[in-house]
């Protein structure tokens, strides 16, 4: 998909002139940054009329809009970069940009899916946790229980409770390293 930022910013002009967070600041702000860094796009002359505060904010908005539509690419693509420095909450929130995150990629990938696996750390669920929690506290306190000494027909009776055949080799080494050390 080309980056065509003209055509976005006619898709996006109507929810950026609805929007609360658009105030009047933020206007100044991106009127300023474009003014300053770009004076390409918008003039000392131009700038002054978008930030003239006896106009209210839709109307200097949707002014700003349409004269950047017809400055061209350039302008548009200068308005998106300063409203993501100055706004990136706004920015994300643009309606080009959710359709852009939720659209699949050429590629077949869709990045708001990859986003959100690359987020789950673990996928086996609050039961896993649980269950490795309650092995942990076990141990610990078989391993403490009369003041770090191991009984080995407790080692023993755990190991036929099901832990495992390894968990059994494991806890029997601890049992005979104990005993050994006495």
């Amino acid at each position: 998909m080309a980056d065509d930022y003209h055509e976005q910013l006619q898709r996006d002009s109507q929810f950026l002139c609805s929007d609360q967070r658009l105030d009047t600041e933020l206007l100044d702000k991106l009127v300023l940054q474009l003014n300053r860094i770009y004076p390409q796009v918008l003039t000392d002359k131009e700038a002054q009329k978008f930030r003239n505060l006896g106009v209210s904010k839709a109307t200097r908005l949707a002014e700003l809009l349409e004269h950047l539509q017809g400055k061209g690419e350039e302008a548009c693509h200068e308005f998106y970069r300063a409203l993501h420095l100055h706004a990136e909450e706004l920015y994300r929130s643009l309606p080009t940009r959710v359709h852009r995150r939720e659209a699949p990629d050429l590629n077949g990938t869709n990045y708001a899916f990859e986003n959100k696996e690359r987020c789950v750390l673990n996928n086996r669920g609050p039961l896993f946790f649980l269950t490795c929690f309650s092995i942990a506290v076990g141990l610990a306190l078989l391993y403490y229980r009369n003041e770090g000494e191991v009984a080995t027909g407790s080692v023993l009776g755990y190991t036929a409770c099901g832990l495992g055949q390894q968990a059994g080799q494991v806890l029997v080494f601890l049992s005979e390293d104990q005993t050994k050390r006495k």
